[in-house]
């Protein structure tokens, strides 16, 4: 089955496998980076708070940089900006979670295109195949037949469903990981609020 199809899939379906393959990475990458980045943040700032309240600040940097993601990113911003003021810490956060968030939607657009255009490279190919089969009826005359004809009938077959088969995917794979980016934006936002808090209750914290 699969030799056949990419022997009579035509050009687009050639075009078709490698914007799949473009897309399969893509989502792979993503779900790896949102798995790096997604944390158990309420552990995560339990301990924070904890070594916070001992006013070791260095080890809670130190947590901070051995824990991925962007929530442990925000809790460093906030504990190097500690002694700024509540209203300081908040605005640092906001400038941080800023540069965040591009990071973890990246790429997804690219996902969403392929999604988008697979089914129009599809259609392409089976217009393209279409026409392969009226210049050989025009060619052949009278004397066409099934056998002349079906080349181009199974590439506009095939382009279609090519562009179908990659198209669905991606638009799961699309949607699955903008919630899972979500879901992080959501985990720094609660953390962003408590980590405020803590750095800003914390022994040695001037309260401005």
């Amino acid at each position: 089955m699969l030799p056949s199809l990419f022997r009579d899939g035509g050009s687009m379906f050639w075009l078709l496998v490698l914007t799949s393959a473009v897309g399969i990475s893509v989502f792979i990458e993503r779900v790896l980076h949102c798995h790096r980045a997604q944390i158990n943040s309420t552990e995560f700032l339990n301990g924070v708070k904890t070594v916070l309240k001992r006013d070791n600040v260095v080890e809670a940097l130190s947590i901070c940089d051995a824990t991925p993601g962007p929530v442990a990113r925000l809790v460093k911003t906030a504990i190097l900006n500690r002694d700024h003021g509540r209203e300081r810490v908040r605005e640092a956060l906001e400038e941080a979670g800023l540069a965040e968030v591009p990071r973890l939607e990246e790429k997804l657009n690219l996902l969403a295109t392929i999604a988008q255009i697979a089914p129009l490279m599809g259609l392409l190919g089976t217009v393209l195949g279409f026409i392969q089969v009226f210049q050989r009826m025009q060619l052949a005359g009278l004397n066409a037949d099934l056998q002349t004809l079906q080349g181009g009938v199974w590439e506009a077959l095939i382009s279609m469903a090519a562009g179908l088969a990659v198209s669905i995917p991606s638009h799961a794979g699309y949607n699955y990981l903008v919630s899972r980016v979500n879901a992080i934006v959501l985990d720094m936002e609660k953390a962003a609020t408590e980590i405020v808090n803590i750095v800003c209750e914390a022994p040695g914290q001037a309260r401005k």
